[in-house]
């Protein structure tokens, strides 16, 4: 279920050392889910099966702004099991964790389902974790996260700690946010997203949300959007929070037509933005992680890295 990304070479086991992680074999042609963390920078990808096997891996496509990658492994009859629907997913449900924390081998630890939905903590762009207290430590990153019936609900990914240790608060990618990411990576080779060029914040408590800014020449600039403006529905649905009008944006298809309506200087307004494809490298678009004591992060990627 569970496999070891790593290296061979003397000199690249040294790089190993801060490059461990775990990854899930989704299907029989050999198609690998990870972390982007795992794999970021990584000039040779090996895996280590849990039969014991090695295979060389290469990469498909990543997706850094949900921290996924999908690697293509090259070995025969390889175990695998499918993402599950996590529609069903509930608080309190019994989970389990997989991974190699600290290159100890595969393990499993146990928890419960902490929280669903969890956004707006600043790790990616595109966030809707399931939170859970399973011990999640660096080597997990990448692993599978399952239910009691044993069907993947999740990606591990992150953990909230000090030390970089377990605390209890772990954060896993959604399953069904990681098979969308699969499937536009291995049919499309990356993931296709909806943009209208806006940066977008919080009202300041009021009603709406606030366009901070817009790119020149950008959907936004082009159906009339400017800085100050407040968004209040989008196609007639109320606009509450900017990772939930993020994420609807991005599910709208590149060419399709939407509807922004909200307020300028009090007066009512009516915005018709053409969705364009989003931009691969938008940094700047990710959220600001809280902020940390002494400028130590205690957001941890669960890889083993520098």
């Amino acid at each position: 279920l569970d496999e070891l990304l790593g290296g061979m070479t003397a000199q690249e086991q040294e790089r190993l050392d801060t490059s461990l992680g775990s990854g899930l074999l989704v299907n029989a042609a050999g198609q690998l889910l990870t972390n982007h963390n795992v794999i970021r920078g990584a000039a040779r990808i090996q895996v280590m099966l849990a039969d014991g096997r090695n295979a060389p891996a290469r990469v498909i496509g990543t997706d850094p702004e949900s921290d996924l990658a999908v690697l293509q492994v090259n070995a025969d009859n390889l175990p695998h099991v499918p993402l599950a629907d996590g529609r069903e997913t509930r608080v309190g449900d019994v989970v389990f964790a997989i991974g190699n924390p600290f290159g100890v081998g595969q393990t499993v630890t146990q928890g419960i389902i902490s929280a669903l939905g969890r956004s707006e903590v600043g790790l990616t762009t595109f966030e809707n974790f399931i939170q859970t207290d399973a011990a999640i430590n660096p080597g997990n990153s990448g692993g599978a996260l399952i239910n009691a019936r044993g069907e993947v609900i999740g990606i591990n990914t992150a953990i909230f700690s000090d030390s970089g240790s377990s605390t209890g608060i772990g954060f896993a990618i959604p399953a069904d946010l990681a098979q969308a990411v699969l499937t536009d990576i291995v049919e499309n080779g990356r993931v296709i997203r909806g943009w209208i060029g806006a940066q977008i914040l919080p009202n300041q408590g009021r009603s709406g949300l606030r366009i901070a800014a817009v790119l020149p020449g950008g959907p936004a600039d082009r159906a009339g959007l400017a800085s100050g403006d407040v968004i209040e529905t989008a196609n007639g649905e109320p606009v509450r929070t900017v990772q939930g009008l993020l994420s609807w944006i991005t599910e709208q298809a590149p060419g399709r037509e939407v509807i922004l309506n909200g307020r300028r200087d009090g007066e009512t307004r009516r915005w018709e933005v053409e969705i364009a494809e989003r931009p691969t490298d938008l940094n700047g678009d990710a959220p600001q992680r809280p902020p940390q004591p002494e400028g130590q992060s205690r957001w941890r990627n669960s890889a083993a890295r520098a």
